[in-house]
């Protein structure tokens, strides 16, 4: 199963400091908005979102259609797929992506210890 770039999705109390810090650990910025409470930053192959009143918990997310420097792929595993086959295999929808539909969608799903996993198609 590909799930697409892999990032980590941070709740954060202070974007600002937030970016500094990460900055600080080698880390830049990537995409995002400041002014809307979200950044996404990379430091080699790891990268990170910083999104400040947005989520209550972290969450690890999968973005289909995407390598870890946010460029689109040529071809990739549909979400709408990938959430087939993870229903197929008995895991819960907590959110579901629209299978009649094209393009971007996302569902997510939890691991078995209520850790949150976002799989975000947006191509």
């Amino acid at each position: 199963m590909k799930l697409g770039a892999f990032s980590v999705s941070l709740t954060v109390k202070d974007i600002n400091k937030s970016k500094t810090f990460y900055e600080d650990l080698g880390f830049q910025v990537l995409g995002g908005d400041i002014a809307q409470n979200w950044l996404i930053l990379k430091n080699e192959g790891c990268v990170i979102g910083l999104f400040q009143g947005m989520f209550e918990k972290n969450i690890l997310t999968f973005n289909p259609g995407w390598n870890q420097n946010a460029d689109s792929l040529d071809s990739f595993s549909d979400i709408r797929d990938l959430q087939k086959q993870l229903k197929a295999k008995g895991v819960k929808m907590l959110t579901e992506a629209d299978e009649s539909s094209e393009g971007p969608a996302s569902f997510t799903i939890e691991d078995p210890d209520g850790n949150p996993i976002l799989v975000d198609q947006h191509v």
